[in-house]
């Protein structure tokens, strides 16, 4: 989690209601035109930290808010370098008080697990790098590469 400090720093961010682990309010998003700032959109909020996990709800009155609008809402009460998560839960334990809320969570006291990055797909820029993590975790689970494709990193200066 940023610094507190930090984040209520941040621009656009307006806090309407503070309590001792959490706090709410809205985020306003500009576009700027003509050098111009229009309000584009409000992002109503509320932060908090307990019973184990950060959480942070993210809601607009008229429509659910964009997998882009909940990046930029990630990105400003978390570091880059921290892995948050959306969960769907069983459909037993499915709440929908708020009819356009999505949230965000993450644990206070342990990692999340993640899968390998290549179960998604090679990152352009760590190209080598994924191809690499997709052989060592084919050989730990006994999936065959064929030869031509092994011939074929090996060209890219993958060490297979």
């Amino acid at each position: 989690m940023r610094d507190i400090k930090e984040i209520k720093q941040t621009a656009g961010l307006i806090i309407k209601k503070e309590k001792t682990n959490g706090f709410g309010g809205t985020y306003c998003i500009f576009e700027y035109k003509n050098g111009k700032a229009k309000l584009k959109q409000q992002l109503h909020f509320i932060f908090s930290w307990s019973c184990g996990f950060e959480h942070l709800s993210v809601s607009t009155p008229t429509r659910t808010p964009t997998w882009d609008e909940m990046c930029i809402m990630k990105d400003i009460f978390w570091r880059d370098d921290e892995e948050c998560m959306q969960l769907h839960p069983k459909k037993e334990n499915y709440i929908d008080n708020m009819k356009y809320c999505l949230h965000i969570w993450r644990p206070i006291n342990q990692a999340i697990p993640m899968p390998p990055n290549i179960m998604v797909g090679l990152r352009p820029k760590h190209l080598k790098e994924d191809i690499a993590q997709l052989i060592k975790f084919a050989k730990e689970n006994d999936i065959e590469i064929d030869e031509e494709t092994l011939n074929e990193l090996k060209d890219l200066g993958v060490d297979c």
